[in-house]
């Protein structure tokens, strides 16, 4: 199938109000139009040399997500082509997004990432970490962003119930910062997670996104 089909088959397993976040990091600009054409509105990038490349000479209207680890030093960088990041790790990542959206008179999405994976090579907060430090005071003085929900991902493995666990865990994180630090705050309501091979089970906890890359372009063109 080619990658109209693949995103029509994916979009019919998705349950009410899940948005696909076609993930199109290392494919080509030309495998981003067909699915543009298809109809797809959000793409995932994780490299910002990457996203700065492809946006300019792609239609206005996609919704770019940067999902990848965002170094402080590429934030200049990324800010004008960018819809949401999705991957924020530090509040002094979140601080800098904000005063760089304001110089440049943007207002951008975020979300906050959350670590609950066995691998150690994962970035995010934990969750006690993110639910004692993310305060009133942290949020209150952002003036550019909107923090649109949390993201995360489940540990790599075949284990099933290990990947619903972690779900769970990344579903109760936000659920509190929803009832709390979070909860006159609209615009909180996404929760993603979820991938190619575990995004049925992610929906099973509440996923509002689903990142999907192979299934949509095919293997990465490295």
């Amino acid at each position: 199938m080619g990658i109209a089909e693949n995103i029509s088959a994916i979009k019919a397993t998705l349950l009410d109000g899940v948005r696909l976040i076609a993930v199109s990091k290392f494919h080509p600009a030309e495998a981003i139009a067909e699915a543009y054409e298809a109809g797809q509105r959000d793409f995932g990038e994780s490299r910002v040399q990457e996203l700065s490349a492809k946006a300019p000479v792609l239609p206005d209207d996609i919704h770019w997500h940067f999902i990848g680890h965002l170094q402080t030093n590429k934030v200049r960088q990324l800010i004008p082509h960018v819809d949401t990041i999705q991957s924020v790790d530090s509040l002094r990542l979140l601080r800098l997004i904000d005063s760089e959206a304001v110089r440049v008179g943007r207002t951008v999405n975020v979300m906050i990432q959350v670590h609950v994976a066995q691998e150690e090579t994962k970035f995010g907060f934990a969750p006690d970490e993110l639910l004692t430090s993310l305060t009133p005071e942290v949020v209150e003085p952002m003036h550019n962003i909107i923090i649109t929900g949390i993201m995360g991902m489940a540990s790599n493995t075949d284990d099933d119930e290990r990947v619903e666990a972690d779900f769970e865990a990344l579903r109760r994180v936000w659920q509190q910062l929803k009832e709390g630090v979070m909860a006159s705050n609209e615009a909180f309501r996404e929760l993603s997670m979820g991938m190619s091979h575990d995004y049925h089970l992610a929906m099973r906890h509440g996923a509002t996104m689903v990142r999907i890359g192979t299934d949509i372009f095919g293997e990465r063109q490295y």
